[in-house]
């Protein structure tokens, strides 16, 4: 999930207009008839799942090939799964958890019927998204295929106690922006499977602005549906087809006045990544570290938490978890990107509160500000990230800790 820069580069101005076009984003909510339908459909589909005799790989395989055989899972589709049960099972498999192929077959049909269902009643996403959680729990869905690929002793938490602040102020009606990189498409799942022993109210009520591929993606949406977002067209991908350029600039105007909205009315959790897209190792090194922060997209974001009308708060958080679903190495236009994965550690840290008006006080230029502003936040976003790299790759575990960075491993009974 990628913070679209041109969703922020908008005039914060609550004076915006609302545009009405047809988009893949949807502009109104779903018709209480078509949610009722639509839930019949979802109850009798997950009811049908153990009917089919799913008991090894090659029942699953099978069951993609017939449901491609007979016109109900597109073809392009149904080769995705296919091999994106390959890659998922050879990642569990190698965690070497007793019960891998059970957890494989289930996770896989489960995700199997998602898109089934999807394909024959697509899912239009509105600007801001509430994660379905019944009659099937989308949430639920995406917590348990990802958990097999986290090898959890070796996975980090830093700071765990300024999510007790986090947590504190949001319920003081406060509004917390998370301003973060983005390694995969697994990250909202990674932040929820790290925070749910001590902070599941955070994990599950965060919202998270989401790209378009995200709610396009057939093996993505899933996974979205689970998820409260706010949802954009990233930056990196408006021209990709320049004659929808506008279509998609309009529709980012409308997730703005949502997230306006949301904002006015506090105790919103909201996650950014104000690099517009997920990090990429460097050509030349191929050592991973966070994207640089887009400036623009740090300053506006600001401005909405200020002109909301009640407090807020921006806290830079890291991420380390690319190892389990890399992205591929450059920016692709298509939909539809290889899935690779593996088991691995993976890490999250926060950092203080990040007060633009301390930066105020040093500096006088306004851009200036808003250039050290966001560098502070990305600073501290790449110093977290090191001590993850320290703990998780160079395995000093807890002993990478810093007098600033203290990691935890919140799950473990020790």
């Amino acid at each position: 999930m990628s913070l679209s820069s041109s969703l922020l580069c908008c005039c914060c101005s609550s004076k915006l207009p609302l545009m009405a076009d047809s988009s893949p984003l949807s502009s109104s909510v779903h018709d209480d008839k078509r949610v009722e339908i639509k839930n019949e459909n979802a109850q009798q589909l997950f009811r049908s799942r153990n009917l089919l005799g799913v008991r090894c790989g090659e029942d699953l395989l099978a069951r993609i090939k017939r449901e491609s055989d007979y016109g109900r899972l597109p073809g392009n589709v149904a080769s995705a799964l296919e091999e994106l049960y390959e890659n998922y099972r050879n990642a569990v498999f190698s965690s070497e958890n007793p019960h891998a192929e059970e957890v494989v077959l289930s996770n896989m049909s489960a995700m199997l019927d998602c898109i089934l269902l999807d394909v024959e009643d697509p899912y239009i996403f509105a600007p801001y998204h509430k994660a379905v959680r019944e009659p099937y729990d989308y949430y639920a869905f995406g917590q348990n295929y990802i958990r097999p690929l986290i090898d959890f002793g070796s996975s980090y938490v830093g700071n765990i106690a300024i999510f007790n602040e986090i947590e504190e102020k949001r319920q003081e009606g406060h509004n917390i922006i998370l301003m973060s990189n983005h390694q995969t498409e697994a990250d909202p799942a990674v932040i929820a499977l790290l925070l749910e022993e001590t902070h599941p109210h955070i994990a599950e009520n965060m919202t998270y602005v989401a790209g378009d591929r995200v709610v396009t993606d057939p093996l993505c949406k899933p996974f979205s549906m689970g998820r409260n977002l706010l949802c954009v067209y990233s930056k990196k991908h408006m021209y990709d087809v320049p004659e929808l350029a506008d279509m998609k600039k309009r529709a980012n105007t409308r997730s703005l006045k949502e997230m306006a909205l949301l904002l006015r009315g506090g105790s919103q959790l909201i996650w950014i990544a104000p690099s517009g897209g997920r990090d990429r190792p460097d050509p030349v090194t191929n050592e991973w570290y966070p994207a640089p922060f887009d400036i623009a997209s740090v300053d506006n974001m600001r401005r909405l938490v200020e002109h909301a009308g009640v407090p807020g708060h921006i806290y830079p958080l890291s991420i380390m978890c690319y190892h389990i679903m890399p992205p591929p190495p450059q920016v692709l236009k298509e939909i539809g990107e290889k899935r690779l994965m593996s088991f691995h550690g993976v890490g999250m840290s926060v950092a203080p509160e990040v007060n633009y008006h301390n930066i105020t006080d040093r500096c006088r230029n306004e851009e200036t500000i808003k250039s050290a502003y966001a560098r502070t936040l990305y600073d501290s976003v790449n110093e977290q990230y090191k001590i993850l790299k320290a703990a998780i790759h160079g395995k000093q575990g807890l002993q990478a800790s810093t007098p600033d960075f203290s990691l935890s491993q919140p799950w473990s009974p020790c």
